[in-house]
């Protein structure tokens, strides 16, 4: 077990945090959890050992974090895989959330998840190697998403985030790799998980016919398998050269397709207006 890396994951209780955490355990490596109740941690996934450790956190509070990294270099003296998969799915249009609702959405999906990154890095840059997990979602890169307006925005910030810190932290020796998972059979679309704005306004009645698609339909029927999505994870870990973008899912790919299609179209309609806007060039002087 001592030749086996250690892992922090971040939002363990449920999920793919708590599918991978349960398989990593029972592969050997040993494991940093938390999650913002801890008894329900270890409900999941048994109390405290050698090899395992619970950790209640709010990744909000810079402190608790602080805390918790401090507490795993201790348990263990040192940190290897870093994964940042706690998050939650806000439901709204932009109109009728308020602007406590979405700052909230970005203080656990965004700034969470940089309170991690700053105080493991210290760690990772000195000994000069460790790979970091940022969970996106396929609404990172894709949001055509009536009503996903809030969480696409804190996944699109997310992957903007890890591209920079794979530059960072490369000439460290650490790795950066954001992960975007398609539809996923976890919790996500259930009470806890799944936040639905305060205010709806009858006007918008497509948002509200694609999240009670998203709440009955779809949730439950996901095609994704959280367990191979895991193991994926595990296998990109120890790969020598891991991507930065890493997509989870057929239906993934299908959106990826869809906007790249899209986005070449809108590129070419526009390439000769667009291209034209630098200034003149210069005649040089004739000697």
């Amino acid at each position: 077990m001592e030749n086996k890396k250690v892992w922090l994951v971040t939002g363990a209780s449920k999920g793919l945090g708590l599918t991978l955490v349960t398989k990593l355990l029972a592969a050997g490596y040993r494991v940093a959890a938390t999650s913002r109740n801890r008894e329900a941690l270890i409900r999941e996934t048994g109390g405290p050992t050698s090899g395992f450790l619970p950790l209640q956190v709010d990744l909000v509070d810079e402190g608790s974090v602080r805390d918790a990294v401090a507490e795993t270099l201790r348990h263990f003296g040192t940190i290897d895989v870093v994964v940042n998969n706690a998050g939650y799915g806000q439901v709204g249009t932009l109109e009728e959330m308020s602007d406590e609702e979405i700052r909230k959405n970005f203080d656990v999906n965004v700034f969470g998840l940089v309170n991690v990154i700053r105080h493991v890095m210290p760690h990772l840059r000195t000994r000069r190697s460790g790979h970091l997990f940022n969970i996106a979602s396929i609404g990172g890169y894709f949001a055509g998403f009536p009503g996903w307006g809030s969480y696409c925005a804190t996944k699109f910030a997310v992957v903007g985030l890890t591209e920079s810190l794979a530059a960072e932290a490369g000439p460290f020796g650490v790795r950066a790799t954001v992960v975007y998972p398609g539809y996923f059979r976890t919790q996500f679309l259930e009470e806890g998980s799944l936040t639905v704005s305060a205010r709806q306004m009858a006007e918008y009645e497509e948002v509200r016919a694609i999240q009670h698609q998203h709440q009955t339909a779809i949730n439950g029927n996901q095609p994704g398998d959280p367990e191979k999505a895991a193991e994926v994870l595990i296998q990109v870990a120890e790969a020598p050269q891991p991507p930065v973008h890493l997509f989870l899912g057929q239906d993934a790919y299908d959106m990826v397709e869809v906007k790249d299609t899209a986005l070449h179209r809108d590129l070419e309609a526009w390439r000769k207006a667009a291209t034209a806007t630098a200034f003149p060039q210069e005649n040089p002087v004739a000697s």
